[in-house]
């Protein structure tokens, strides 16, 4: 049925919209096109507001230039006629007071009027001798439709055309709600296909801007501006539920779930002002009172109440009883998810509705729809763009999707005699920040987005270690990698620390009111703004007893699902209890306890809600946490760097911003594949211990240098093509099997199949490209010893042999065309179902054939043919001269002009059958990639380990080519086991550089390498550091311990020589802190890390102190910095470096050898007005330095002269005071040695008189003390 374009060229948008508006009122008004069919642009210039005219919307609001309409007969003489056709014009608004710029698109004789298109799509007709408008030459900006609600194929589009009035079929009869009795009693179902957009058109220079501001529209209709600074009412019956859909990126615990419920903020945010708040805030008062004061949950528990569910909400029956069908079905979704924002599937679109649609219009910009009710959507297509921005910003979207068309409702109807009015939908997807797998932003971010689930058993015992025990489950979605463990803890938690600073979780899974303070302190102070998710313990927060059995019964059940296969990665729970072989073997060896079970079991009832579940276990890779098990040192491989070591030394985050610029993984992440840069994160995060293990990545790291170089270089180049492989190969494993949105009862329109193909053939190519670079490289190995370069380009050994799989799938298919095309076209041998299908069909065809040549004999005539005609096929075309000589079988179908075309009833029996075997030809043909890619997946073994080799040559290449980017010398680190050369734990560098600092970023100035020497049997195994403010002691002490963490990773360290013992952790006590939401001081926060090194460091460790005791007074700080020093030295006996401005502690360890007193050198002059001068050397030297030069900073500070000066003779005073104390001190002993010398003289027979003189000496003494 062709659609006429309204004469005023408004978009009939107008019907489709109020289908989806009418989806949510009770009685919907018929449509205004049918309702008012004769309406034009003049007829009513002074419309009510309350009942406006989507046609009418743009000129009827308008205010009239002219205030007597004139006859046609009276009509001036235009000024302008068609030569303004094409032209580009801009129109003046007098009540808006500005200029809208649009395109005459045709003139109009009979009216002398002309029909103007604005910008964003709306059009108009103008008497342009009558308007102020300026002509234009520039081009118009090029907007994008944002809607279109018409569910045609493209081709059609571009086929039909605007306007050709091509009918939606889907709007008839499939696809969405239209169908349904909620909808519109009278509303249009024929619509064009090219003008169903929305009016919502976006400028496509503003990359960042998805629809009109909402405001301009506005002003545009009624020429009035917006009321920004209305105010809007501070409380109302609808804060609790906007409340609940805040994003969710704090770490609140006093927040029940973090849902925010019982905020003050209105419903109706900035978001939404003047009109609009009051066009939503007034209905919602009034409709919704069940979510203010009197709120409960499903269960009727008040939110005073200790089990309240905040994630849910009773619905009144009354409530209720109004609602229709469409209604009903969402608020019964939205009533048990309030803490999620609804994408609701209508059709083609996804449609946000009430709370949910404020936030579309605030974080979407999406706009709001026509109507009392909040209610805003977008198309399918911008689903994944959406979802993602939502879930980035902290909210969980809840996906329900349509499972069932228009047609289908009604088969059903019929089938059951049922009377539903409503299509099923079902909840097909939870997503949030730890559960995306796709997007454009998460393809631009390589870092891994980890979901981090925690349980504990805490017992105050008072001991400093292992009074807690953690359970920790750590899932990447993105790349299937599911890490457990269990461990001890001491009372500070340093382990949980180290372990959250490393991973920086985006979201928490924790069992609600279960942790101890000290725990949810330390998630709130390591994390950064996570989603939290508190679960019910037991009932979702699963034991350990419950996590195995549903284990257990998810693999079963994947292991019936599977198709049977020889080879033995096919098969996900090889071993014999069912689980899955990797967790089974980490839960024979003891070393999975029940509370990292718990922690497995919670993520995964989270997962299950998700519709994760079995797509992550299927193929999951289960891995061991690195802290699990027994805490000695000796047993571990790796260096411990704990929340504080990263922080201080910036290995992952600078100090300034947060971001990687000026870190240490900045200074050494060349790699070229996002997998690459993963792997050295977690190579930063833990160094290695062992002396084997850093001795064989050094030759690895030798062995792409010097001659192999140019290979290896062109061997990254290769590798920079690829995208991020592991995740993309997750995602392959993940869609082997339908479920959630991949389901195959999910209605879609987008063609997902296409997508999923062009990532199937992106992953093959990627693996093809690997094996080739992997196979190129190879050659490396013979100017190479290194046994794990030979280990990683060994086929067969670390780089699997996959080749024969590869080429069967490149035989299997042309991949070149099928990504073009969107299909694949198997080769003959590949499929056996398909080819089965293939050949019936070829079979069926043959009999054809042979039945004509039959034929042809029985009529005599060789020129007898098929024809086919429309849709009828294999008709024999006989002439009418044998028609006389047809057999009396012969059916005659039909004919024209000197022949008639008949089917035979072998004919007809052909056809039935080859129309059954063209079907099953079909349906083959369409599951030859899920069975490719199963096919695919029964290897998913090697190809987790094809890529993981990759990454670790991506990584020691990386490591390679930035050690050669240090200014100055650099050297092979020397490791060394003082153990075999009986000597004690050392470290000895010469000329030691900056690994991060670069000359290019001092200005004029360059960097000063030292020499240190720590520990051994020739020097002290500790550094008392002084020295001038500014004058470098800090970066002493980071470079020395960044130098180390370098020589553990296996890099080149920036030194002419440098020779160590390993170290088994790091320990640094560095900068001003502190942690106010923690409750924590600064000082407090200095003296628990002082504390940590004092319980944790061992005879291996280092420490570099700096400052300590700074943040209290001079007496306390000074005794509590001797006696950390003093059992740093004498009981620990470890490796340090101790930066202080205490010169007491200086003259204290001046005859004590285990220390080293040394400062940082400076030279020290007469400035203007005779204040001190201090030239900084930056250079390490012998000695202790006997002042501190604040001064000299406060003067580069740009203090005052005056101050300054005050200062200066301040500081001379305290000195002299200093001085003076001391010397009277030592007066005042030796007077005390000769009294009691003198006592110890007496007798009996000594005189009193000689005894009171002593004794008011004493006296005397003790007043002076």
């Amino acid at each position: 049925m062709a659609f006429r374009r309204p004469t005023n060229g408004r978009s009939p948008l107008v019907n489709p919209q109020r289908q989806i508006t009418s989806f949510f009122s009770k009685s919907p008004s018929p449509s205004p096109i049918l309702s008012n069919p004769n309406s034009n642009s003049n007829s009513n210039p002074n419309p009510k507001p309350t009942t406006p005219s989507p046609l009418l919307t743009k000129r009827t609001n308008k205010p009239p230039l002219v205030l007597t309409t004139p006859s046609p007969s009276d009509s001036p003489k235009p000024i302008h006629g068609d030569e303004l056709v094409d032209r580009r014009i801009k129109v003046y608004w007098p009540l808006d007071k500005t200029w809208y710029e649009g395109r005459v698109a045709s003139f109009h004789k009979s009216s002398g009027k002309h029909m103007v298109q604005y910008d964003d799509a709306e059009e108009e007709l103008l008497d342009l001798s009558k308007e102020k408008i300026e002509l234009l030459n520039d081009q118009p900006k090029r907007f994008r439709r944002l809607r279109r609600f018409s569910i045609e194929d493209e081709d059609d589009d571009d086929a039909g055309g605007p306007g050709q009035g091509n009918v939606d079929k889907n709007l008839q009869s499939g696809g969405d709600d239209s169908a349904d009795e909620d909808w519109g009693v009278n509303v249009e179902k024929e619509v064009i296909d090219d003008e169903m957009e929305d009016l919502d058109l976006v400028d496509e220079d503003q990359e960042n801007t998805r629809a009109v501001n909402p405001d301009l529209k506005k002003r545009k209709s009624s020429g009035k501006k917006s009321d920004s600074a209305k105010k809007i009412k501070t409380e109302s019956v609808m804060d609790l539920s906007r409340g609940s859909l805040e994003p969710t990126n704090n770490n609140n615990n006093n927040n029940k779930n973090n849902f925010a419920i019982g905020k003050t903020s209105a419903f109706v945010d900035n978001a939404l002002v003047g009109d609009k708040a009051e066009r939503f805030t007034t209905r919602e008062e009034e409709k919704f009172k069940f979510l203010g004061k009197n709120r409960r949950d499903a269960k009727k528990r008040s939110p005073g109440d200790e089990n309240y569910d905040p994630r849910t909400l009773y619905l009144p029956p009354d409530f209720l009883k109004n609602l229709t069908g469409g209604q009903r079905q969402w608020w019964e979704f939205k009533s048990k998810h309030m803490d999620k924002v609804l994408f609701f599937k209508m059709g083609k679109f996804y449609e946000l509705f009430e709370m949910d649609a404020h936030v579309g219009a605030k974080e979407l910009d999406l706009q709001y729809m026509k109507g009392d009710q909040p209610h805003c959507g977008f198309p399918e297509k911008n689903f994944a763009l959406n979802v993602e921005k939502l879930a980035r910003k902290g909210y969980r979207v809840l996906v329900i999707e349509q499972t069932e068309t228009p047609d289908q409702l009604e088969r059903r109807n019929k089938e059951h005699g049922s009377k539903d009015k409503v299509v099923k939908r079902e909840i097909c997807a939870v997503i949030t920040k730890g559960t995306l797998t796709d997007g454009e932003m998460l393809s631009a971010n390589p870092d891994a987005s980890y979901l981090f689930a925690v349980s504990e058993c805490y017992q105050a015992s008072g001991k400093q270690h292992d009074d807690r025990v953690y359970g920790v489950c750590v899932v990447d979605v993105a790349t299937g990698k599911i890490i457990i463990g269990q461990f001890g803890d001491d009372s500070e938690c340093s382990v949980f620390s180290c372990l959250l600073s490393q991973l920086r979780p985006v979201e928490i899974i924790k069992p609600k009111k279960l942790l101890s303070p000290e725990t949810e302190r330390v998630l709130l102070r390591q994390t950064r703004s996570p989603v939290i998710n508190e679960l019910v313990p037991l009932e979702e927060f699963w034991d350990a007893e419950k996590t195995i059995c549903e284990i257990k019964e998810i693999y079963q059940r994947i292991s019936n699902q599977s198709v049977s296969s020889s080879s033995n990665e096919s098969i996900p729970c090889a071993s014999k209890d069912c689980l899955p072989e990797g967790l089974s073997e980490l839960m024979a060896a003891g070393k999975i306890g029940s509370y990292a079970l718990s922690a497995l079991g919670g993520t995964l009832f989270y997962l299950k809600k998700a519709f994760l579940d079995e797509a992550l276990l299927r193929f999951a890779k289960f891995e061991l946490l690195p802290c699990s098990g027994s805490s000695e040192f000796t047993t571990k491989p790796y260096m411990i760097l704990d929340a504080a070591a990263l922080e201080n030394l910036e290995v992952f985050e600078n100090s300034g911003n947060g971001d990687t610029k000026g870190t240490l993984y900045d200074q050494l992440n060349r790699c070229v594949t996002a997998f690459g840069k993963r792997l050295l994160k977690a190579w930063l995060a833990r160094p290695l211990y062992h002396i084997d293990s850093i001795r064989e990545r050094q030759e690895a790291v030798a062995g792409v240098k010097g001659v192999n170089l140019p290979h290896a270089l062109e061997f990254r180049k290769e590798l920079s093509m690829l995208p991020d492989m592991e995740r993309l190969l997750a995602h392959i494993f993940s869609c082997s099997e339908a479920n959630g949105r991949n389901s195959s009862k999910v209605v879609l329109y987008e063609d997902a199949a296409k997508k999923q193909l062009q990532e199937f053939i992106m992953v093959l190519s990627g693996c093809e490209l690997i094996i080739k670079a992997c196979s190129s490289l190879g050659v490396i190995m013979e100017n190479s010893d290194s046994r794990l370069l030979h280990h990683l380009l060994t086929p067969g050994k670390g780089l699997p042999d996959v080749y024969a799989v590869l080429r069967h799938f490149k035989d299997a298919f042309d991949w070149i065309e099928a990504k073009n095309s969107g299909r694949i076209i198997p080769r003959d041998g590949v499929d056996k179902e398909y080819d089965t299908a293939c050949r019936m069909v070829t079979d069926i065809e043959f009999s054809l054939t042979k039945h004509l040549k039959e034929q042809r004999k029985l009529l005599g005539d060789p020129s007898i043919n098929y024809v086919t005609v429309g849709k009828v096929s294999y008709l024999i075309e006989v002439p009418d001269s044998l028609c006389g000589s047809v057999p009396g079988d012969y059916e005659l179908q039909s004919s024209k002009k000197g022949f008639s075309r008949y089917w035979t009833p072998a004919i007809k029996n052909y056809i039935r059958k080859l129309s059954e075997a063209e079907s099953e030809k079909e349906s083959k043909f369409k599951s030859i990639m899920q069975r490719l890619i199963e096919r695919f997946c029964e290897h998913h073994v090697s190809w987790r380990q094809l890529i993981s080799t990759a990454a670790e040559l991506d990584v020691l290449i990386s490591i390679a080519i930035a050690s050669d980017l240090y200014e100055g010398p650099t050297c092979r680190p020397l490791i060394v086991d003082p153990s075999i050369e009986d000597e004690a734990p050392f470290l000895a560098a010469k000329n030691l550089g900056h690994p991060v600092l670069r000359n290019d970023s001092l200005g004029d100035a360059t960097f000063v390498p030292n020499d240190v020497c720590i520990g051994g049997s020739n020097h002290a195994r500790f550094i008392l550091l002084t020295g001038p403010n500014m004058g470098g002691k800090s970066t002493l002490l980071r470079q020395v311990c960044l130098a180390v963490i370098l020589a553990q990773v296996g890099a080149d360290v920036p030194a002419e020589s440098f020779k160590m013992s390993p170290v088994d952790r790091i320990f640094v006590r560095m900068g001003a802190k502190d942690h106010i939401m923690a409750g924590q001081s600064t000082f407090l926060t200095e003296l628990l890390e002082t504390a940590s090194m004092l319980s944790s460091a061992t005879h291996n460790s280092l420490v570099a102190l700096d400052e300590l005791g700074r943040g209290t007074a001079t007496s306390d700080g000074q005794a509590i910095a001797a006696s950390v020093l003093e059992h740093l030295v004498n009981k620990v006996q470890c490796r340090g470096l101790f930066s202080t401005h205490y010169h007491h502690l200086a003259l204290d360890y001046q005859r004590i050898p285990k220390v080293s007193l040394c400062h940082m050198a400076c030279q020290v002059g007469n400035g203007v007005g005779g204040l001190e001068e201090v030239t900084f050397l930056y250079k390490l030297t012998l000695g202790a330095c006997p002042k501190s030069y604040g001064v000299n900073v406060a003067r580069l500070a740009g203090l005052p002269d005056g101050v300054l000066q005050k200062a200066a003779t301040k500081s001379e005073e305290f000195e002299a005071m200093y001085g003076k104390k001391r010397k009277q001190s030592k007066d005042w002993e030796e007077e005390v040695v000769v009294i009691m010398q003198s006592l110890r003289n007496c007798h009996c027979g000594s005189s009193s008189d000689a005894i009171l003189e002593l004794q008011n000496r004493a006296k005397i003494l003790l007043e002076q003390k």
